[in-house]
Protein backbone atom coordinates (compact mmCIF):
# COMPACT_ATOMS: atom_id res chain seq x y z
CA UNK A 1 0.00 0.00 0.00
CA UNK A 2 1.35 3.43 -0.95
CA UNK A 3 2.36 5.90 1.72
CA UNK A 4 -0.35 8.49 2.27
CA UNK A 5 0.58 12.18 2.47
CA UNK A 6 -1.69 14.71 4.17
CA UNK A 7 -2.05 17.80 2.01
CA UNK A 8 -4.19 20.86 2.65
CA UNK A 9 -5.89 23.13 0.14
CA UNK A 10 -7.38 26.52 1.01
CA UNK A 11 -9.62 28.26 -1.53
CA UNK A 12 -11.76 26.24 -3.93
CA UNK A 13 -12.70 28.89 -6.47
CA UNK A 14 -12.35 28.99 -10.26
CA UNK A 15 -8.66 28.17 -10.10
CA UNK A 16 -8.39 26.47 -6.72
CA UNK A 17 -11.06 23.82 -7.24
CA UNK A 18 -9.66 22.26 -10.43
CA UNK A 19 -6.13 22.35 -8.99
CA UNK A 20 -7.26 20.68 -5.77
CA UNK A 21 -9.10 18.03 -7.78
CA UNK A 22 -5.80 16.94 -9.29
CA UNK A 23 -4.51 16.14 -5.81
CA UNK A 24 -7.35 13.71 -5.07
CA UNK A 25 -5.59 10.34 -5.19
CA UNK A 26 -5.06 7.17 -3.17
CA UNK A 27 -1.72 8.40 -1.85
CA UNK A 28 -3.11 11.76 -0.68
CA UNK A 29 -5.37 12.58 2.22
CA UNK A 30 -6.69 15.97 1.13
CA UNK A 31 -7.86 18.44 3.79
CA UNK A 32 -9.91 21.31 2.36
CA UNK A 33 -11.40 24.60 3.47
CA UNK A 34 -13.43 27.24 1.68
CA UNK A 35 -15.82 29.69 3.37
CA UNK A 36 -18.54 28.53 0.95
CA UNK A 37 -19.91 25.12 1.97
CA UNK A 38 -21.12 24.49 -1.59
CA UNK A 39 -17.54 24.71 -2.84
CA UNK A 40 -16.42 21.97 -0.43
CA UNK A 41 -19.30 19.55 -1.02
CA UNK A 42 -17.91 17.92 -4.20
CA UNK A 43 -14.58 17.32 -2.46
CA UNK A 44 -16.14 15.80 0.63
CA UNK A 45 -18.19 13.52 -1.64
CA UNK A 46 -14.93 12.28 -3.19
CA UNK A 47 -13.23 11.56 0.12
CA UNK A 48 -11.53 14.83 1.07
CA UNK A 49 -11.53 15.82 4.72
CA UNK A 50 -13.81 18.71 5.65
CA UNK A 51 -12.01 21.29 7.80
CA UNK A 52 -13.77 24.07 9.68
CA UNK A 53 -11.03 26.67 9.24
CA UNK A 54 -7.60 27.35 7.69
CA UNK A 55 -6.09 26.66 11.12
CA UNK A 56 -7.71 23.22 11.14
CA UNK A 57 -6.14 22.45 7.75
CA UNK A 58 -2.73 23.55 9.08
CA UNK A 59 -3.22 21.33 12.12
CA UNK A 60 -3.69 18.28 9.87
CA UNK A 61 -1.45 18.69 6.81
CA UNK A 62 2.31 19.11 6.48
CA UNK A 63 1.98 20.71 3.02
CA UNK A 64 -0.71 23.37 2.55
CA UNK A 65 -1.67 25.15 -0.67
CA UNK A 66 -3.60 28.43 -0.74
CA UNK A 67 -5.29 29.96 -3.78
CA UNK A 68 -7.12 33.09 -2.67
CA UNK A 69 -8.66 36.16 -4.36
CA UNK A 70 -6.56 39.02 -2.98
CA UNK A 71 -3.78 40.02 -0.60
CA UNK A 72 -6.17 40.79 2.29
CA UNK A 73 -7.57 37.25 2.15
CA UNK A 74 -4.08 35.77 1.79
CA UNK A 75 -2.74 37.65 4.81
CA UNK A 76 -5.75 36.71 6.96
CA UNK A 77 -5.47 33.04 6.04
CA UNK A 78 -1.69 33.00 6.52
CA UNK A 79 -2.12 34.39 10.04
CA UNK A 80 -4.41 31.46 10.84
CA UNK A 81 -2.08 28.93 9.20
CA UNK A 82 0.80 30.24 11.32
CA UNK A 83 -0.88 28.66 14.36
CA UNK A 84 -1.01 25.21 12.76
CA UNK A 85 0.67 22.27 14.47
CA UNK A 86 1.39 20.13 11.40
CA UNK A 87 2.16 22.52 8.52
CA UNK A 88 5.81 22.84 7.49
CA UNK A 89 5.53 23.95 3.84
CA UNK A 90 3.04 26.59 2.72
CA UNK A 91 2.51 27.26 -0.99
CA UNK A 92 1.04 30.70 -1.68
CA UNK A 93 -0.51 30.34 -5.15
CA UNK A 94 -2.39 33.64 -5.15
CA UNK A 95 -1.22 36.59 -7.24
CA UNK A 96 -0.77 39.22 -4.54
CA UNK A 97 2.55 40.92 -5.28
CA UNK A 98 6.08 40.69 -3.93
CA UNK A 99 5.62 42.69 -0.75
CA UNK A 100 2.58 40.71 0.43
CA UNK A 101 4.33 37.38 -0.10
CA UNK A 102 7.44 38.62 1.69
CA UNK A 103 5.27 39.54 4.68
CA UNK A 104 3.61 36.12 4.71
CA UNK A 105 7.00 34.40 4.43
CA UNK A 106 8.34 36.37 7.39
CA UNK A 107 5.27 35.62 9.53
CA UNK A 108 5.28 31.89 8.83
CA UNK A 109 9.06 31.60 8.83
CA UNK A 110 9.07 32.79 12.42
CA UNK A 111 6.91 29.74 13.23
CA UNK A 112 9.15 27.29 11.38
CA UNK A 113 7.03 27.11 8.22
CA UNK A 114 8.78 27.45 4.86
CA UNK A 115 6.82 29.53 2.35
CA UNK A 116 7.05 28.81 -1.35
CA UNK A 117 5.86 31.65 -3.57
CA UNK A 118 3.93 29.57 -6.13
CA UNK A 119 1.59 31.51 -8.45
CA UNK A 120 0.26 29.82 -11.58
CA UNK A 121 -0.49 30.78 -15.16
CA UNK A 122 -2.84 29.28 -17.72
CA UNK A 123 -6.34 30.26 -16.65
CA UNK A 124 -9.26 28.07 -15.54
CA UNK A 125 -9.09 25.95 -18.71
CA UNK A 126 -5.43 25.19 -18.01
CA UNK A 127 -6.25 24.31 -14.41
CA UNK A 128 -8.91 21.84 -15.55
CA UNK A 129 -6.64 20.31 -18.18
CA UNK A 130 -3.57 20.09 -15.94
CA UNK A 131 -1.54 22.26 -18.32
CA UNK A 132 -0.78 25.19 -16.03
CA UNK A 133 2.66 26.76 -15.83
CA UNK A 134 3.69 26.44 -12.17
CA UNK A 135 6.02 29.08 -10.75
CA UNK A 136 8.05 28.59 -7.58
CA UNK A 137 10.44 30.64 -5.46
CA UNK A 138 11.63 29.69 -2.01
CA UNK A 139 14.16 27.68 -0.03
CA UNK A 140 15.44 24.85 -2.25
CA UNK A 141 14.42 22.11 0.22
CA UNK A 142 10.87 23.45 0.43
CA UNK A 143 10.61 23.80 -3.36
CA UNK A 144 11.89 20.24 -3.75
CA UNK A 145 9.28 18.91 -1.33
CA UNK A 146 6.55 20.77 -3.19
CA UNK A 147 7.75 19.84 -6.68
CA UNK A 148 5.97 16.48 -7.13
CA UNK A 149 2.64 18.00 -6.10
CA UNK A 150 3.13 21.00 -8.39
CA UNK A 151 3.74 18.57 -11.25
CA UNK A 152 0.46 16.81 -10.50
CA UNK A 153 -1.36 20.12 -10.76
CA UNK A 154 0.35 21.57 -13.84
CA UNK A 155 2.52 20.71 -16.80
CA UNK A 156 5.82 22.46 -16.07
CA UNK A 157 7.48 23.95 -13.00
CA UNK A 158 9.59 27.11 -13.32
CA UNK A 159 11.86 27.77 -10.33
CA UNK A 160 12.53 31.52 -10.22
CA UNK A 161 14.81 31.77 -7.20
CA UNK A 162 15.41 31.03 -3.53
CA UNK A 163 13.45 34.00 -2.19
CA UNK A 164 9.65 34.23 -1.91
CA UNK A 165 8.52 37.19 -4.00
CA UNK A 166 10.57 36.41 -7.10
CA UNK A 167 7.82 34.22 -8.56
CA UNK A 168 5.30 37.00 -7.90
CA UNK A 169 7.35 39.40 -10.01
CA UNK A 170 7.50 36.86 -12.85
CA UNK A 171 3.73 36.26 -12.67
CA UNK A 172 3.11 40.02 -12.83
CA UNK A 173 5.41 40.35 -15.85
CA UNK A 174 3.43 37.57 -17.54
CA UNK A 175 0.05 39.09 -16.74
CA UNK A 176 1.09 42.59 -17.78
CA UNK A 177 2.11 41.19 -21.16
CA UNK A 178 -1.11 39.19 -21.49
CA UNK A 179 -3.26 42.20 -20.56
CA UNK A 180 -1.55 44.44 -23.11
CA UNK A 181 -1.62 41.75 -25.80
CA UNK A 182 -5.36 41.26 -25.36
CA UNK A 183 -6.11 45.00 -25.51
CA UNK A 184 -3.94 45.41 -28.61
CA UNK A 185 -5.51 42.39 -30.33
CA UNK A 186 -9.04 43.61 -29.65
CA UNK A 187 -8.22 47.08 -30.96
CA UNK A 188 -6.61 45.66 -34.09
CA UNK A 189 -9.49 43.31 -34.87
CA UNK A 190 -12.03 46.08 -34.24
CA UNK A 191 -10.22 48.14 -36.87
CA UNK A 192 -10.34 45.25 -39.32
CA UNK A 193 -14.01 44.59 -38.61
CA UNK A 194 -14.80 48.26 -39.26
CA UNK A 195 -13.10 47.87 -42.65
CA UNK A 196 -15.30 44.84 -43.42
CA UNK A 197 -12.76 42.06 -42.82
CA UNK A 198 -14.00 38.63 -41.72
CA UNK A 199 -13.05 37.84 -38.07
CA UNK A 200 -12.04 34.25 -38.83
CA UNK A 201 -9.88 35.36 -41.74
CA UNK A 202 -8.22 37.98 -39.53
CA UNK A 203 -7.46 35.49 -36.75
CA UNK A 204 -6.15 32.90 -39.19
CA UNK A 205 -3.82 35.43 -40.80
CA UNK A 206 -2.55 36.88 -37.51
CA UNK A 207 -1.94 33.40 -36.06
CA UNK A 208 0.11 32.53 -39.14
CA UNK A 209 2.02 35.79 -38.94
CA UNK A 210 3.93 37.96 -36.50
CA UNK A 211 0.96 39.37 -34.57
CA UNK A 212 0.03 36.13 -32.83
CA UNK A 213 -0.11 35.64 -29.07
CA UNK A 214 -2.13 33.61 -26.60
CA UNK A 215 -4.75 36.35 -26.95
CA UNK A 216 -5.21 35.60 -30.66
CA UNK A 217 -4.57 31.86 -30.50
CA UNK A 218 -6.86 31.01 -27.57
CA UNK A 219 -8.76 33.93 -26.10
CA UNK A 220 -10.27 35.82 -29.01
CA UNK A 221 -12.25 32.79 -30.19
CA UNK A 222 -14.45 33.63 -27.19
CA UNK A 223 -15.13 37.04 -28.72
CA UNK A 224 -15.53 35.93 -32.33
CA UNK A 225 -17.95 33.18 -31.26
CA UNK A 226 -19.90 35.55 -29.00
CA UNK A 227 -19.46 33.26 -25.96
CA UNK A 228 -17.30 35.66 -23.89
CA UNK A 229 -16.43 32.82 -21.51
CA UNK A 230 -12.65 32.44 -21.17
CA UNK A 231 -13.27 31.91 -17.46
CA UNK A 232 -11.39 34.69 -15.64
CA UNK A 233 -12.98 37.82 -14.23
CA UNK A 234 -12.01 41.17 -15.71
CA UNK A 235 -11.49 42.63 -12.22
CA UNK A 236 -8.86 39.98 -11.43
CA UNK A 237 -6.73 40.95 -14.42
CA UNK A 238 -7.16 44.63 -13.54
CA UNK A 239 -5.92 43.79 -10.03
CA UNK A 240 -2.86 42.02 -11.44
CA UNK A 241 -2.08 44.88 -13.82
CA UNK A 242 -2.30 47.36 -10.95
CA UNK A 243 0.06 45.21 -8.86
CA UNK A 244 2.46 44.90 -11.77
CA UNK A 245 2.66 48.63 -12.38
CA UNK A 246 3.21 49.24 -8.66
CA UNK A 247 6.10 46.76 -8.66
CA UNK A 248 7.59 48.43 -11.74
CA UNK A 249 7.39 51.80 -9.99
CA UNK A 250 9.17 50.35 -6.96
CA UNK A 251 11.92 49.07 -9.25
CA UNK A 252 12.12 52.37 -11.13
CA UNK A 253 11.21 50.76 -14.47
CA UNK A 254 9.23 52.94 -16.94
CA UNK A 255 6.15 51.19 -18.36
CA UNK A 256 4.98 53.57 -21.07
CA UNK A 257 3.09 51.04 -23.21
CA UNK A 258 1.78 48.91 -20.36
CA UNK A 259 0.44 51.97 -18.53
CA UNK A 260 -1.71 52.75 -21.57
CA UNK A 261 -3.14 49.22 -21.61
CA UNK A 262 -3.74 49.42 -17.85
CA UNK A 263 -5.92 52.49 -18.36
CA UNK A 264 -8.24 50.45 -20.58
CA UNK A 265 -8.67 47.74 -17.93
CA UNK A 266 -9.23 50.33 -15.18
CA UNK A 267 -11.80 52.13 -17.34
CA UNK A 268 -13.70 48.87 -17.92
CA UNK A 269 -13.88 48.24 -14.17
CA UNK A 270 -15.12 51.78 -13.48
CA UNK A 271 -17.87 51.17 -16.05
CA UNK A 272 -19.17 48.21 -14.05
CA UNK A 273 -17.59 45.40 -16.07
CA UNK A 274 -15.39 44.01 -13.29
CA UNK A 275 -17.47 40.88 -12.73
CA UNK A 276 -17.59 40.07 -16.45
CA UNK A 277 -15.22 37.75 -18.29
CA UNK A 278 -11.86 39.22 -19.37
CA UNK A 279 -13.00 38.93 -22.98
CA UNK A 280 -15.65 41.56 -22.28
CA UNK A 281 -12.84 44.09 -22.77
CA UNK A 282 -13.48 43.64 -26.51
CA UNK A 283 -16.95 45.16 -26.16
CA UNK A 284 -15.37 48.51 -25.32
CA UNK A 285 -13.24 48.50 -28.49
CA UNK A 286 -16.25 47.42 -30.53
CA UNK A 287 -18.32 50.25 -29.11
CA UNK A 288 -15.62 52.82 -29.82
CA UNK A 289 -15.01 51.48 -33.34
CA UNK A 290 -18.69 51.03 -34.15
CA UNK A 291 -18.12 47.46 -35.38
CA UNK A 292 -18.46 43.99 -33.85
CA UNK A 293 -15.70 41.36 -34.03
CA UNK A 294 -18.18 38.56 -34.48
CA UNK A 295 -18.58 35.47 -36.69
CA UNK A 296 -21.72 35.78 -38.84
CA UNK A 297 -24.50 33.42 -37.68
CA UNK A 298 -24.90 30.27 -39.80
Amino acid sequence: MANVTSIGFLGLGQMGAPMAERLLAEDVRLHVFDPRPAAMEPFIARGAVHCASPAAVADAARVVFACLPNSAASEEVAAAVATGRAVRVYAEMSTIGKRAVEGIAARLGARGVAVVDAPISGGPAGARAGTLAMLAAGAPAAVAELDPWLRRIGREVFVLGDTPGQAQVMKLVNNLMFASNLVAACEGLAMGAKAGLDPDAMLAMVNAGTGRSVATERVLEEVVSGRFAFGAALSVLDKDVTLGLAEAATLGVPMWALEQAARVWRFAVTQGAGAEDVTAIARFMERWAGAEIRRPPK
